[in-house]
């Protein structure tokens, strides 16, 4: 029997925006896989309902401690202090390098793909994100278009985006696609 495969959910402490962490984790198991949350620390992090405080979640392994190898894939979800946090921690930023070098898949939605920009790895890819991002993503040499989501499979690695809560249906979709779930 094959090993089942495991993804990455890459948050910061605090600022996540819960649907977007609960929604795609709850369809990743469903699709047999295995999450894994992946933190600056272990402990708890917090949910948020857009700035309302929501539900605590166990991390379950720090960035420092993660290896791109022991993953199939990762979603970066959005909420702003939760994508600002994680673009200025350096070893998430070292994660996300090592999981393109792998060719692994991400997917990232609303303002997660910022750390996608700070990590260097959109120029040439095609995605979408909340409209706040566009100007970032441009900049580091990405295209941009406001879309329900964008699935981009150049220079190597797929990348699945979406904007926003309202576009779950169609990320989730396109994430364990490109999950090969």
């Amino acid at each position: 029997m094959a090993e089942q495969k495991k993804i990455a959910f890459l948050v910061a402490e605090e600022g996540i925006e819960q649907i977007e962490l609960t929604d795609p984790w709850a369809h990743v198991e469903k699709a047999g896989a295995v999450p894994r949350l992946i933190a600056p620390k272990l402990g708890e992090v917090r949910g948020f309902n857009h700035l309302t405080p929501a539900d605590s979640f166990s991390v379950d392994t720090t960035f420092a401690d993660a290896s791109a190898d022991d993953y199939d894939g990762a979603v970066i979800p959005g909420g702003v202090a939760n994508s600002d946090f994680l673009r200025m921690d350096d070893d998430a930023v070292e994660l996300v390098h090592a999981l393109v070098a792998a060719g692994k898949p991400i997917a990232a939605i609303c303002h997660g793909p910022w750390l996608l920009v700070e990590a260097n790895v959109v120029r040439g890819k095609m995605l979408t994100s909340f409209p706040s991002l566009q100007t970032d993503i441009r900049n580091a040499g990405g295209d941009w278009a406001d879309e329900e989501v964008r699935v981009c499979d150049m220079n190597g690695w797929t990348l699945v985006t979406s904007r926003n809560p309202d576009d779950l249906p169609a990320f989730n979709r396109e994430a364990l696609k490109a999950f090969g779930l």
